[in-house]
């Protein structure tokens, strides 16, 4: 494909690059309300007071970036669905808008995407024409983010064509169950369903595990799990803007609020998303909030993020428990990025996050 070709897929790829992010949705159904941001509960001491101002889109990222940074905040992003049917159908609005930017990542790295279950769980198999000699014996493993309810099936796999077509490696997404219908534990239950699927036919220590957002929660809850059941770790991980606090506390909730263009602020749908998924149970459990676990012992870890990003505090604050705990772990902040942003395709910032994920997997995977 040609550098003009790339061009005008980016051109007619506008509005379903965002809407392939996770926290871009098709929502313009649903009516757009403003209202003030409430903080958390904080200290006892003064809030400091900011004027307002204008935030300018940074000339430090290439041309491509800049129009995304540029961009508006995604239709309805604090429209909160009130029943299921309309979480359902924002969900669909989501598969659909993401459609164009998956045909073009599969046709762009020439995967072959095949449908089967692992477990009673649907996956989808990426396979790159290529693989490279080293990864011929290696397996990474995708969780698709969304925030629990959105991207089912094959749109929830892009990250992970994107990953298959940069490392070179054979990919396995998880198209995990949902909310509303399937709540926690279901997603967590369904991704512990195929890796023990893939210990049977794989060693562990050449298996790697990714996702954003809520897939990079879903990562991190996995290792806890796994942790706890004496189950076999992968080799290394890879968490991006992982939304590992339910609380919604860290310090770039406020810090980023209105700053992301993707999730906007913690009174947007991710937020609802993610109180929708836990239900009635305790948003401090590390099953659900990783952050509050115990870290050590946790295999290799890369984590990703954005300056602009609302979860940058929970992408950091993983990364300090994991170096704490005695584990190796990188950190890559990316400059001007929202909330996922990496994952916007065909851009010089893509391949530079997804070269360094992928040279982390190579690096600490066994051959």
């Amino acid at each position: 494909m040609s550098v003009l070709s790339f061009a005008a897929i980016n051109k007619q790829l506008s509005l379903s690059r965002r809407l392939f992010l996770g926290g871009s949705l098709a929502a313009a159904a649903l009516p757009a309300t403003a209202s003030a941001e409430e903080a958390p509960p904080a200290s006892a001491l003064k809030a400091r007071q900011l004027p307002a101002r204008s935030l300018p889109v940074p000339g430090t990222v290439s041309e491509g970036l800049q129009a995304v940074i540029a961009a508006p905040y995604p239709p309805g992003w604090n429209a909160l669905p009130e029943d299921s049917a309309t979480w359902k159908d924002l969900a669909a609005k989501s598969a659909a808008g993401a459609a164009p930017a998956i045909a073009a990542i599969r046709e762009h790295f020439g995967l072959t995407v095949d449908q089967t279950t692992m477990g009673g769980v649907p996956v989808f198999v990426i396979t790159p024409q290529d693989i490279a000699p080293e990864n011929r014996n290696r397996l990474l493993v995708h969780i698709h983010g969304g925030g629990y309810v959105l991207f089912p099936g094959e749109a929830g796999a892009g990250e992970g064509m994107l990953m298959a077509g940069y490392a070179r490696c054979k990919v396995v997404s998880i198209d995990y169950r949902m909310a509303p219908d399937y709540p926690y534990p279901a997603a967590l239950n369904d991704v512990m369903a195929v890796w023990g699927v893939l210990l049977a036919a794989y060693d562990p220590s050449k298996m790697g595990i990714f996702g954003t957002s809520a897939g990079g929660a879903l990562t991190l809850c996995a290792i806890h799990r796994a942790k706890a059941e004496g189950i076999a770790l992968p080799g290394a991980i890879a968490p991006g803007s992982p939304l590992a606090d339910l609380t919604w506390s860290g310090d770039s909730i406020m810090a980023n609020a209105y700053v992301d263009n993707a999730l906007v602020s913690r009174r947007s749908w991710a937020n609802a998303a993610s109180t929708l998924y836990a239900g009635q149970n305790d948003p401090r459990d590390p099953l659900l909030s990783p952050i509050f676990g115990d870290f050590s012992g946790f295999p290799p870890a890369i984590l990703t993020s954005g300056t602009r990003d609302l979860l940058l505090s929970d992408t950091v604050r993983t990364h300090q428990k994991l170096r704490k705990a005695g584990v190796t772990a990188a950190l890559q902040v990316l400059e001007g990025q929202s909330h996922g942003q990496y994952l916007s395709p065909f851009l010089p910032e893509t391949d530079e996050a997804f070269g360094e994920i992928a040279k982390f997997f190579s690096d600490h995977l066994a051959s």
